[in-house]
């Protein structure tokens, strides 16, 4: 029978190649208490330099790895957090979970990202799974920044951020674009290049979102002295079809044409070009055009490339990330806060430069 060696001696070699090396291990190596080494292995405590040395070359020698899972355990946490969408396409979506995922990873927080495509049993079922991994927080994210209704009760403990997506809850945080403010950057950019009638042609009015950016074109043509014609404002598709239809409409009536357009998307502006061009009438010559949602696919492919409100995906999926860190950390957010658009300018506008805030 073979003696077992005490629980002071240092690991065998045996111990050290065959089997993943434990915290105790470690100490032992080190010679200091298991209390000792962890306060060193986790950067807390009092503890000397020496001995925090001997620790971490321990450590690297037997090739330690913590163990998660117990780690979690202790401090009630998992360092995982899930993220709900119903963006199928990830349009808006893998910009702002890039972003909170960068921003998490410093913490050692992970994401589990899961997809309900607007389908309520489906996302019940995420949450309930997500809820079975111990997750520490959710965001809840969509492709379009509507009101939806609050993810189920039983989750009502757990912090929960809305990004690009909002609940009518004054204890909820909700992190929106500001689609008022990037609408008047627009409209307020085209009034100071001296374009005088500026049309609005946007989507369906059922989305905020569409609502807001009318308003703000109101708001930014009234801020320049110029008029907002009702016949100047069209609603219709998300669709580059729609932008040709509009164009029709609005340069083939009499009573004079708009010299620019501020277009609800970049799908739509891409469109109004197309139609424009084939009216025979330059862009920007005789009419500039911005777009809104700086999607590059859209922007890049217009000619001549097109202007556009960038909604700041990249931003808003930081802060969200931000915010979810102090939620959990036991600091309570709400509130909806609007994060700042801004304004790329390409050639379509008339205007050649670097972004403008």
């Amino acid at each position: 029978m073979t003696d077992l060696p005490p629980d002071d001696a240092p690991p065998s070699e045996d111990v050290r190649t065959s089997r993943a090396a434990t915290l105790r291990d470690v100490a032992r190596l080190a010679g200091v208490s298991i209390g000792a080494a962890s306060k060193a292995l986790n950067a807390n405590g009092r503890l000397s330099a020496e001995t925090r040395a001997k620790v971490l070359g321990a450590a690297k020698a037997l090739d330690y790895r913590p163990n998660n899972l117990a780690q979690s355990l202790h401090r009630a946490r998992s360092m995982t957090v899930g993220m709900l969408s119903t963006d199928s396409f990830g349009r808006f979506t893998f910009p702002i979970v890039e972003a909170l995922e960068r921003r998490l990873f410093d913490h050692g927080i992970a994401v589990f990202m899961c997809n309900a495509t607007d389908d309520p049993s489906r996302e019940r079922r995420h949450i309930e799974q997500l809820l079975g991994k111990r997750v520490d927080g959710l965001v809840v994210t969509a492709r379009r920044a509507d009101k939806r209704a609050p993810v189920v009760p039983a989750v009502r403990s757990l912090p929960i951020v809305y990004v690009f997506s909002y609940v009518d809850d004054s204890d909820a945080l909700c992190l929106l674009p500001d689609d008022e403010g990037g609408a008047k950057l627009a409209v307020s950019h085209l009034a100071g290049l001296g374009r005088k009638r500026i049309a609005h042609i946007t989507g369906p009015r059922h989305f905020e979102a569409v609502r807001l950016r009318e308003k703000g074109w109101r708001a930014a043509l009234s801020e320049a002295g110029l008029s907002a014609r009702q016949a100047d404002c069209r609603s219709g598709r998300w669709s580059e079809a729609w932008g040709r239809e509009a164009v029709e409409t609005l340069f083939g009536r009499g009573g004079g044409a708009p010299d620019a357009l501020f277009c609800g998307s970049d799908q739509i502006a891409r469109g109004a070009v197309d139609a424009l061009r084939e009216m025979g009438l330059s862009v920007p010559g005789d009419v500039a055009v911005v777009g809104f949602d700086n999607w590059n696919v859209m922007t890049d492919a217009t000619r001549p490339p097109l202007t556009s409100v960038d909604m700041n995906l990249g931003a808003l999926g930081g802060e969200a990330g931000a915010a979810l860190i102090e939620m959990i950390a036991g600091h309570p957010l709400a509130g909806v806060r609007r994060l700042p658009c801004s304004l790329v300018v390409r050639a379509s506008c008339g205007a050649r430069g670097p972004a403008a805030a």
